[in-house]
């Protein structure tokens, strides 16, 4: 008798991909059938599945699959980063490493502590009750990451709240109402790209020492590793792309985690205080944050020819999604420990950042940012717990908070 198989409706935007839905399933078998493909539930076949090299990224289906089949966003989503395969992925990532790169990174972090202890001035005082308050998305999470990305591809820092605009709504492209949202997608496309224009005019006519002007240069001189200089090594078109990608998703996916992240440890009293006592742990508080509350719900991938997988055949151009937070909490790889530990560092690697030859180009830049923040967040909001419900996104696709209000004893 064939075993049957359990549904999980990930396009439903009441699904909660944490659920006991999820755990049901998750015990039932290692997969699970959803309107987007299969989904992997377990943490062996989601880790093997990721690193297999008979299956590419898949993005690039994301349009298709919600209906949508032209349009500048549809024509945009193509050419990104997530979603070119091959050589064409690989000179990106080449050109596009250098910025990104450890030492680079962790040169920054007097910087993002500067800026994480000026926003947390801006809102630390006690009010008459004796209580501090913050609205964390709006005063914290979003202009952090923001004044972050700013900085990194060498924008202006008070450009960051139209920049912030741009990549919020640009970000939907993540969720799964985007073709509801489409609109808003294509409005912040234009006004986004439109600013990325104008600030490669300006580089090319002011060079800086800023990660634009290495890429014009790039799209200019030819690549210097062929030693030919005849061809670009970044067309004009591949240029405003990659900057419009890296001005959105790496603001947006950061403001999202770093809100999950503080749902997670407020829920956990204790690790918190730890956390301000020991900011030492900031680094293994976020690899845990992101095991068992990741803002990418799913890691996407699309076979590129028939494949078995423990006896699920999955075709060619079949789609499988890699269920983030079910594998990086599944106990058959996790063990019984405590289900969330920040000072626990034998944990399997979680997922959050996908895997492969895909794995996220600016995993640095967030891990830091966020080890730097969330310990001096910490210290300095005590006792914090949730005051009120917040506003959330679904907790399917890409998730995190829209507002989320704190209260805290300074």
């Amino acid at each position: 008798m064939a075993r049957s198989i359990p549904f999980l409706d990930l396009a439903d935007t009441a699904f909660d991909v944490t659920s006991d839905e999820m755990h049901a399933a998750q015990d039932e078998s290692w997969y699970a059938e959803t309107p987007y493909g299969w989904a992997i539930l377990r943490y062996e076949q989601g880790t093997a599945l990721l690193k297999d090299k008979r299956f590419r990224q898949g993005n690039a289906r994301w349009p298709d699959q919600n209906g949508i089949h032209d349009g500048p966003w549809r024509q945009w989503w193509q050419e990104t980063l997530l979603s070119l395969e091959g050589q064409d992925h690989l000179r990106l990532r080449r050109l596009l490493g250098p910025a990104f790169r450890n030492k680079t990174i962790e040169a920054m972090r007097p910087r993002f502590q500067s800026l994480a202890n000026e926003l947390i001035d801006g809102f630390a005082a006690p009010g008459a009750d004796g209580w501090g308050r913050v609205e964390f998305v709006s005063q914290f999470a979003e202009p952090y990451a923001s004044r972050i990305l700013c900085f990194l591809l060498g924008l202006p820092d008070d450009e960051w709240p139209q920049v912030a605009h741009w990549a919020d709504d640009l970000g939907k492209s993540f969720g799964i109402r985007v073709r509801d949202d489409l609109p808003r997608i294509e409005a912040a496309l234009e006004g986004l790209s439109g600013y990325i224009e104008e600030v490669i005019a300006d580089r090319q006519a002011h060079p800086r020492d800023d990660l634009v002007t290495t890429l014009i240069q790039a799209h200019e001189e030819g690549d210097p590793s062929t030693g030919s200089g005849v061809e670009p090594a970044l067309s004009r078109r591949e240029l405003s792309v990659a900057l419009v990608f890296l001005a959105f998703a790496g603001m947006e996916t950061t403001r999202n985690q770093l809100g999950l992240a503080l749902q997670t440890l407020l829920a956990h009293p204790d690790q918190w205080a730890l956390l301000g006592e020991r900011p030492e742990l900031g680094a293994r508080a976020v690899e845990e944050v992101m095991r068992v509350n990741p803002t990418v719900t799913w890691v996407t991938r699309e076979a590129i020819e028939d494949v078995d997988l423990d006896g699920l055949r999955v075709p060619a151009g079949g789609i499988v999604q890699v269920m983030s937070h079910a594998v990086g909490t599944d106990p058959r790889a996790m063990g019984e420990h405590v289900p969330f530990d920040i000072t626990y560092d034998e944990r399997p690697l979680h997922s959050g950042f996908g895997g492969g030859i895909h794995h996220c180009l600016g995993h640095f830049v967030a891990r830091t940012d966020m080890s730097v923040a969330l310990p001096l967040l910490a210290r300095r909001m005590p006792l914090a717990e949730p005051d009120g419900p917040g506003e959330w996104l679904p907790v399917s696709g890409n998730t995190g908070p829209i507002r989320y209000p704190i209260r805290f004893r300074p």
